[in-house]
């Protein structure tokens, strides 16, 4: 496992030398000593919260170097090359002994855990060292084992925290009915991070011209049952819609599956910008309406073209990111599995967007988005005000941090 292999590689580069030496060291290799700020985040959700935050800082405080530690390989082997980090690890177990050389690994001026992150003995050595602890993005609910009859011992660990940046008035009150009053309620920075990337949105040319001026809807991060929704629809789909599906899994295998499904789609790669519009957007004479994204790192910025989003994810674990889509007004309809994600939850009940349980349901919610421009237009408008409503938790975040330290 990558998350067993990591560590092994990373305890046996830490013990080649003792604590001491090896501090030593790592200080002469960079000359004068610097002050950093340290970030951890569990995986690479994680990470995107924290993300707006890193960038804030290092704006604003050029001079401080950062530390990205994370504890899941689906955030560290993406993430390990950030270049506004100047040092990204995997965080060892949580030990007292752990705990406290990674404290001393460099003069930290502040830390920041994101969201669910207790790493309980790392919180007591940064309190014991006199380094600031902030939580950002943080979210908790009544039956948290905080809260519980056994929590009594947990619930004192937060005393170490210097202040939480809570996305919800839930989780703001649930720490200042139990005394905390360091808490700040300022949303979730990841709708700092959407809104940059809306804002920043590059056009796709060979995209436009399969689009041809149609109606688009987009199905993104979609798995096996989200896609064998989509079949029925895709059938009955009015000439002036196309289609574009951006899968969850790119794998060969999988994307052949998705073609097998949808016989007359074409892959975003064989797509050229220099292509005849016709042959963009016609074969045989008939219109080209489905389009398959096989590659990745474009998704969010695709949302621009569409009307309305499909969010895959809701007939397995969870949805994925309806943020994105949000970001430019498009009401998203996704299926059963969404109660674990704030916004889902806050705009289903704005219907802004829209949780579906069969191919029926979809066929309902489909058909009103593409015909009623009233329904439509309000749906957009919630998802904009929505977004507007949310930004700023970062700037919250960093009054805060100067607030702390200055």
């Amino acid at each position: 496992m990558q998350w067993v292999k990591g560590r092994r590689v990373q305890r046996s580069l830490n013990s080649s030398r003792d604590p001491i030496s090896s501090e030593l060291a790592l200080r002469q290799a960079q000359g004068p000593e610097s002050d950093w700020i340290w970030f951890h985040a569990a995986s690479l959700g994680e990470f995107e919260q924290g993300r707006p935050v890193i960038e804030a800082l290092k704006k604003e405080f050029p001079q401080y170097k950062i530390l990205l530690s994370f504890f899941s390989p689906s955030g560290y082997e993406i993430r390990k090359d950030y270049p506004l980090a100047d040092e990204v690890l995997y965080l060892p177990s949580d030990t007292p002994a752990h705990a406290t050389q990674w404290v001393q690994r460099h003069r930290f001026v502040a830390a920041f855990f994101i969201k669910y992150e207790f790493w309980f003995n790392y919180m007591r050595a940064l309190k014991e060292a006199g380094i600031p602890l902030f939580y950002i993005s943080l979210i908790l609910k009544p039956d948290s084992y905080f809260f519980r009859w056994y929590g009594t011992w947990f619930f004192r660990q937060l005393k170490n925290v210097t202040h939480f940046f809570v996305q919800d008035d839930i989780t703001a009150q649930l720490l200042q009915s139990n005394g905390m009053t360091n808490v700040t309620v300022c949303g979730d920075t990841r709708f700092d991070r959407v809104a940059a990337i809306a804002q920043q949105a590059k056009p796709f040319p060979e995209v436009e011209r399969f689009i041809n001026g149609r109606q688009c809807l987009i199905a993104g991060s979609t798995w096996s049952p989200d896609e064998k929704l989509l079949v029925d629809f895709y059938q009955k789909m009015p000439d002036d819609y196309c289609l574009i599906i951006a899968p969850h899994d790119i794998s060969e295998s999988h994307v052949a599956q998705i073609k097998t499904m949808f016989p007359d789609s074409h892959l975003y790669t064989e797509l050229d910008a220099d292509q005849p519009l016709r042959s963009l957007s016609m074969s045989k004479g008939r219109p080209n309406r489905m389009l398959i994204i096989n590659t990745i790192g474009i998704l969010s910025q695709l949302y621009q073209y569409a009307r309305f989003v499909y969010i895959g994810g809701g007939f397995g674990v969870n949805i994925h990111n309806i943020q994105e889509p949000v970001t430019f007004g498009c009401p998203v309809v996704f299926g059963p599995k969404y109660k674990s994600f704030k916004e889902a939850v806050d705009l289903v009940a704005l219907e802004g967007a829209f949780s579906v349980h069969n191919a029926a349901d979809l066929t309902v919610v489909f058909n009103r988005l593409m015909n009623d421009e009233d329904f439509y237009r309000k749906a957009s408008e919630t998802c904009r005000n929505y977004l507007n409503s949310q930004i700023g938790a970062t700037e919250s975040i960093l009054k805060g941090f100067k607030k702390a330290l200055f």
